[in-house]
């Protein structure tokens, strides 16, 4: 199958392992990755900021670069994905760019839900000994419903325990910018997370969002946790 990969700014900048992984996954599978050379940031810390009408030549763009062919555009971050997918709410009052904004959200798929419900495939031959915790974002699972897919791959990953642990499913306090316009309560709100999380008593934190995963491994570094940090698709490759 060809699948053209969306790599994002965060992952490109500060996670580069985890879109390496991440097209090595999809190539395993048998998928043949295209890379858009005009994709761009998705503009969503300057729509989170209310600055939309600055956003919207960057949104432009990236339209423009994921028309280059019809096959399914592959995302690792459920934020960016979310973002595009809602282009056309920003457009409405360019009917031609928002019907074409409507076309690409339609192809925008997350790593996971790809992997499960696409190419039906749970069992990656994934192995990862040690106990982990899963951080569902709130753009993956509030907002696009992909709540299953993960932990589907995740129950699959030889030698790896999964635990549950309070508030799993509470946000982290990132939300984009929230965390620098509000930062004194987003930083109570990953505190609260990481008590959380050690209580479960991990090796692991694991997640399918880069900016979750910075804002809670930040604040586990910080605390002095050894605690490593993986993107989801980190774990898939791990062997």
């Amino acid at each position: 199958m060809n699948v053209n990969f969306f790599v994002t700014c965060i992952g490109d900048a500060l996670k580069s392992r985890m879109a390496r992984d991440s097209v090595l996954l999809l190539e395993q599978l048998g998928c043949h990755i295209h890379f858009p050379e005009r994709q761009g940031c998705c503009g969503q810390p300057a729509i989170n900021s209310g600055y939309i009408r600055d956003a919207l030549p960057g949104m432009k763009n990236l339209i423009a670069a994921l028309e280059e062919n019809d096959d399914p555009i592959v995302s690792p971050a459920g934020s960016c994905t979310n973002a595009i997918k809602h282009y056309a709410d920003w457009l409405v009052d360019e009917p031609e760019w928002a019907r074409r904004a409507t076309q690409v959200a339609s192809r925008m798929v997350d790593l996971t839900s790809f992997i499960v419900n696409r190419l039906g495939v749970t069992d990656v031959g994934a192995r990862l000994p040690g106990k982990a915790v899963y951080h569902p974002s709130c753009s993956l699972f509030r907002k696009m419903g992909v709540r299953e897919e993960p932990l589907a791959l995740l129950h699959q990953v030889r030698d790896l325990e999964l635990l549950p642990f309070h508030g799993q499913e509470t946000c982290c306090g990132f939300g984009g910018t929230f965390s620098v316009k509000m930062a004194e309560i987003s930083g109570e709100m990953v505190k609260e997370k990481v008590a959380h999380i050690m209580e479960a008593k991990p090796d692991y934190l694991i997640g399918a969002d880069v900016s979750c995963l910075l804002n809670i491994g930040g604040r586990l570094q910080r605390e002095g946790h050894a605690v490593r940090v993986m993107h989801i698709a980190e774990v898939l490759m791990s062997r």
